[in-house]
């Protein structure tokens, strides 16, 4: 493994627990770091989360973050040793959301094929020529 990624990680570890532990917003919803992106420098961070809601429950987590994002960079500077602590951008990682969507709709295909052959065949007519 190589450095930058024990910093991804590291970073990812430790913003999840700052946002569970440390952070007392009652804007903050059940959310959960999915993945960290690190610039090659180490300078800029976006970090992607997902919150369990509706989109009301996402609107304001997304604004604890926000509001939060100070604090959230001091205390990854305290418990990471870094020549520079990163700048943070937290974007919402909806890809759970849309592959949940994808099996529901592969779900429903199943199902409507399932009921297709269940059904009785119908009695079809061929037309014979007769000579």
């Amino acid at each position: 493994m190589s450095r930058h990624e024990r910093v991804v990680e590291a970073l990812r570890e430790a913003i999840s627990l700052i946002i569970h532990d440390e952070i007392k917003d009652p804007r903050l919803g059940f959310v959960t770091i999915s993945k960290v992106e690190l610039a090659p420098d180490k300078r800029f961070a976006k970090i992607f989360y997902s919150v369990l809601g509706n989109e009301d429950a996402r609107n304001k987590t997304k604004e604890a973050l926000v509001s939060s994002l100070g604090f959230i960079r001091r205390l990854v500077g305290e418990r990471i040793d870094l020549r520079y602590v990163p700048e943070l951008m937290f974007s919402e990682d909806r890809s759970q959301e849309y592959s949940s969507r994808i099996e529901e709709i592969l779900n429903e295909i199943k199902e409507s094929e399932v009921k297709e052959k269940d059904e009785p065949k119908k009695n079809r007519r061929t037309n014979k020529k007769s000579r």
